[in-house]
């Protein structure tokens, strides 16, 4: 006897592409998958205590939305707006603006007020079947503020339908009040992580490792504390210069590395070597009108595994649908439909350390799905600006996608 049974559906399980078994149905027994295979192929006898009918739709593993900075107050599209009437970074950085004027925003919202905020972004990406999401801390830049911004993350888990991995992302940019003491600075983040991980907030550790955030020697120390804590590594790496910050995520077993415009062949080799997946994120590269794609040909020459995320954030990626995120990803990186879905399924889930939970259709595994109108799934990469999400199922409890 299942809990809940779904007939009338094509199923996408993402595992050996799409993976695909059509006229199927899948069963779930308190809150996994128990059961998928072709409905023909049903157990004789075979009963639940709720079915329904799928209608003919598709139906895949629920979407990943693996990298997210998406817990945070204000707004910057006044800086937007200016960019686009001349004004330059500098321009905006002297006038107070750019990621400060977002951790003053932040540092003066209380933690009600940073969830208040944070709901509608969160809210458009759960109607379009996303059931995970990454949420990282770095607009605090306090241990008081980065704790705020991480208890409002996991209120989110808690709260709202949707699992919430949270990411310690303190070394994010150098606070003003340790200006011209970067080294001071990551000793403070050192010191943050242990409280953090008592509390239960952090899940994972990242770092901005560039020429404009923190270098290379700066970035080992916060993995090194980080691992002395037993908490995994993933890093901002090669967005807007090659810092060897790949190589030496991959040194650490980092989860991730994520953006990747200058990832070198090093940089690939190191990746591939430990497992180490790629996350590529189209938003930024979009909105910042960049012109150096990802290594995306090397990166699948070399077997490393390509996630794809929204880097929902205000001031270089404000994106909330996971959906144009694997368009743009199609479209701007010549990734293949299959490959950007299972950027959000498969290979998300290997870049939170997930797989083994969610990710795949797979028996065993959590029964976090979306159902789908589409005629195959390469539509979910095909339509900009459409939803063809019909249903939401976390943990085997059916929703609607609107909240």
């Amino acid at each position: 006897m299942w809990d809940v049974l779904f007939t009338n559906v094509h199923l996408a399980t993402m595992v050996g592409g799409y993976g695909e078994i059509r006229d199927a149905a899948i069963a779930v027994k308190d809150g996994r998958i128990a059961w998928l295979g072709a409905q023909a192929d049903m157990p004789q006898g075979a009963q639940a205590v709720t079915v329904h009918d799928g209608g003919g739709s598709w139906l895949t593993p629920g979407l990943i939305d693996c990298h997210t900075h998406i817990v945070h107050a204000g707004n910057r599209s006044d800086e937007f707006e200016a960019r686009l009437n001349g004004a330059t970074y500098e321009d905006i950085a002297r006038a107070g603006g750019g990621i400060m004027s977002t951790v003053r925003a932040t540092r003066a919202a209380s933690e009600d007020e940073l969830l208040r905020q944070t709901l509608p972004r969160v809210y458009s990406l759960l109607a379009e079947g996303v059931t995970t999401i990454e949420i990282k801390s770095g607009y605090g830049l306090t241990q008081e503020s980065e704790a705020a911004m991480l208890r409002a993350a996991r209120r989110i888990g808690r709260e709202l339908p949707v699992r919430v991995a949270t990411t310690f992302l303190g070394a994010h940019a150098l606070p003003p009040e340790f200006a011209g003491r970067a080294d001071d600075y990551i000793e403070e983040v050192c010191r943050m992580i242990p409280a953090l991980a008592a509390e239960g907030l952090v899940d994972a550790v990242d770092v901005f490792c560039e020429r404009i955030g923190f270098s290379y020697e700066q970035t080992e120390r916060v993995f090194q504390a980080a691992q002395a804590h037993g908490l995994p590594v993933k890093l901002h790496a090669e967005q807007l210069s090659d810092q060897r910050g790949a190589e030496l995520t991959a040194r650490y077993q980092g989860l991730s590395a994520d953006h990747l415009e200058h990832l070198s062949a090093a940089g690939i080799a190191a990746m591939a070597q430990a497992g180490t997946v790629a996350v590529l994120l189209p938003g930024a590269y979009y909105f910042l009108r960049d012109t150096t794609p990802p290594p995306v040909a090397a990166l699948r020459a070399a077997g490393v595994a390509m996630a794809v995320a929204t880097d929902c954030n205000p001031g270089t990626s404000p994106m909330t649908s996971l959906l144009l995120a694997m368009n743009m990803a199609c479209t701007l990186w010549r990734l293949t439909p299959q490959e950007a879905l299972a950027g959000c399924t498969a290979y998300a889930a290997r870049a939170l350390g997930l797989h083994d939970e969610i990710g795949t259709l797979e028996v065993g595994k959590r029964a976090d799905f979306a159902l789908w109108r589409i005629a195959r799934p390469a539509d979910l990469s095909y339509a900009i600006g459409m939803n063809p999400c019909r249903g939401v199922v976390n943990a085997g409890k059916l929703r609607s996608p609107a909240m």
